[in-house]
């Protein structure tokens, strides 16, 4: 069976045929070359057939030098579909272009909602989203998103606790909880404030209490440093909450392993960037074409769907960013060594501290270099808060 579909890209019109000797004529046309299919009578003198369209001029040399006439019926294929398209060429580039037009706009930025906020807060809420790229006429495939807009602001507003982040169509909605609520005062039960560690008096700032040691002294673990029972001896005494920080020197011991050769992975500056129309499962590639030959890499990939309207689509637009992985080798000498794993105490150190603590000093108690390794003890001078409440458990005196 003759395929359709690639004659429909040649052209196919459709013959009709008056006369005599018809049969004769559509031999002549067959012995000629002249593929005819679809062939119908239509009374004594009449056939109709359907013929390529490359073939009509060799037809109309043929017709002639018989006693038949013909007339054209009906013209179908691409060849005629592109005429007719140019004949209505501001229809045929006005509706893709249309059509283009919503789609964009139906994937820009038109309104920005922020509510929870006041002015001064919403006006620097707006500054930041200025900053950050997220204003009115923006291109939605260009922005952030809603997740990583939501952590710029909850960390560069210092006067925000959280802010919420919703994408609805072509409107972005910020929901403001704002660090205006006043702390609600802690209600303490009576107490003490003991040590809770050995260490050195060097400061004290007792707010509420009867303090029981002085700067300079030592005390150990679990010794009264503030009373909560305050009153002269021998006069009514009444129990308070005690407060304060008393500040003592501490010490510690931490030991840190450094290798003289050590080997990691890092990015090297080299990427490629690709671009992806995601049509349900299939991928079609815009813009960054060719293979990624990068030896060791890793792939980060960003998806928005597109919207038509208020509807959305089941197309993607996949910006795909490859950035190439390189293996270092890091030779430290001994001195190095040895500054490297300082460092790595002091951090250890300071991740075991409160805040308000600070490092006095340190000595080197041991450093010793063994398979490749550089080892080292280090003695730490600390000075921190050492107070922590204790109950009164009624029935305690002094």
């Amino acid at each position: 069976m003759k395929n359709l579909w690639v004659e429909f890209f040649g052209g196919i019109v459709t013959v009709k045929t008056k006369g005599k000797g018809i049969e004769r004529f559509i031999n002549t046309l067959t012995r000629s070359g002249i593929h005819v299919w679809q062939v119908k009578r239509h009374g004594i003198e009449a056939v109709t057939f359907k013929m390529k369209l490359k073939d009509v001029k060799q037809l109309r040399t043929l017709v002639r030098n018989s006693d038949c006439r013909i007339e054209f019926l009906q013209r179908t294929g691409l060849p005629f579909v592109y005429k007719r398209m140019l004949k209505n060429i501001g229809f045929v580039i006005g509706a893709p272009l249309f059509l283009i037009v919503i789609l964009i706009l139906s994937n820009m930025v038109w309104g920005i909602e922020i509510k929870g906020a006041d002015p001064a807060t919403e006006y620097k809420i707006r500054k930041e989203l200025d900053e950050i790229g997220v204003k009115r006429g923006k291109l939605q495939f260009f922005l952030d998103n809603v997740e990583a807009i939501q952590r710029k602001l909850t960390d560069n507003v210092k006067e925000i606790t959280w802010v919420g982040v919703e994408l609805k169509g072509t409107t972005y909605h910020f929901q403001v909880v704002e660090k205006t609520e006043p702390e609600k005062p802690e209600y303490l039960t009576p107490r003490n404030l003991v040590a809770k560690k050995k260490a050195v008096i060097v400061d004290m700032f007792v707010e509420e209490g009867q303090p029981k040691v002085s700067v300079n002294d030592h005390v150990k673990p679990g010794q009264l440093l503030v009373s909560g029972i305050i009153g002269e001896d021998g006069q009514k005494t009444k129990t308070v909450p005690a407060k304060g920080e008393i500040f003592g020197e501490t010490w510690y011991k931490t030991d840190a392993t450094v290798s003289l050769k050590s080997t990691f992975q890092v990015f090297n500056g080299n990427e490629k960037q690709k671009h992806f129309l995601r049509i349900g499962s299939l991928s079609l590639p815009i813009w960054g074409f060719g293979k990624v030959e990068f030896k060791e890499s890793e792939t980060e990939i960003y998806e928005k769907k597109i919207r038509f309207l208020k509807w959305e689509l089941p197309i993607s637009y996949i910006h795909q960013t490859t950035r190439e992985r390189e293996q270092v080798t890091r030779i430290y000498s001994n001195e190095e060594a040895f500054e490297a794993a300082k460092i790595m105490a002091r951090n250890d150190i300071k991740n075991r501290l409160s805040e308000n603590a600070k490092i006095k000093g340190e000595k080197v108690l041991h450093k010793s270099v063994e398979n490749g390794k550089v080892t080292i003890s280090i003695h730490f001078q600390i000075i921190e808060n050492i107070a922590e409440a204790q109950p009164i458990i009624q029935g305690d005196t002094e």
